[in-house]
This record gives C-alpha cells, structure tokens and sequence, in this order.
C-alpha cells in the first residue's frame, strides 16, 4: 500500500466497504443518502482505492465485486498515530488532555474513561 490518506469520498466508500465486507458498485452507490452520487463517480473512487492498495476485487464476467484489503482497525490505528504524531508531538498525554478540553469532560468522565482504558487493556492482555 503506497498511502494512507484518503479524501472524504474514499473514505465514505471504505466505510461503506467495512460494513459490506464486500460489494458491487451498485451495492456501494445504494449505501449513501439521497442525493446519490452517480454510479461512475463511486466506480471512479473504487478504482482509485484499487490502486491505492486499499480494495482489490473478484472478477466475475464483466462483473466486479469488489472488497477491502485495508482493515477498519488498520486505517484507524494508522490515522490516530499519526494525529498524535503530527499534532501533539507524540505524546498520548497531550493528546488526551486536548480532547478532555474540547469535550469539557468533568472529573467523573475522565475517571470513567480511565477505568474503562484499564478494563480493556487489563482484556487485551488475557487474549494475548
């Protein structure tokens, strides 16, 4: 995979691709909110997210059926380090309190998401 970046409109069609698992052009185009995009414009971006590395498809006659080779999990990890990268100079710390103080979290939801934090490494480690 050369890039992770993605624009809006690839972003939505890999959303719409995660949720599928995988998808016909007219299967994608019929996941977005009226107005549709046109079915060239949603065949565009898949073939652009093909060449990306991000979908790759099954060949059926003259029919594609496309799917993600990109995971949810592996784009998001991919996005949010690189946040904490580019913005907030590596540091977790800085990152969560930005986000604490955008949200106004109170004390109690902070406790509450540090809590949290701890049930689901404390979970992560048993299944490793």
């Amino acid at each position: 995979m050369k890039t992770m970046q993605l624009t809006r409109a690839e972003e939505q069609v890999m959303q719409i691709l995660w949720d599928l698992g995988e998808g016909l052009v007219k299967e994608i185009r019929d996941r977005f909110d009226e107005p549709r995009p046109a079915r060239n414009t949603v065949s565009t971006v898949v073939r652009i997210l093909e060449k990306k590395g991000f979908v790759d498809h099954k060949s059926y006659g003259n029919v594609y059926l496309y799917f993600p080779v990109v995971s949810r999990e592996e784009y998001s990890r991919h996005q949010l380090f690189g946040l904490l990268e580019g913005y907030f100079d590596n540091s977790f710390p800085a990152m969560a309190s930005f986000f604490a103080r955008e949200k106004d979290l109170t004390l109690a939801e902070m406790e509450e998401l540090i809590s949290e934090t701890r049930k689901e490494l404390k979970d992560s480690k048993k299944q490793k």
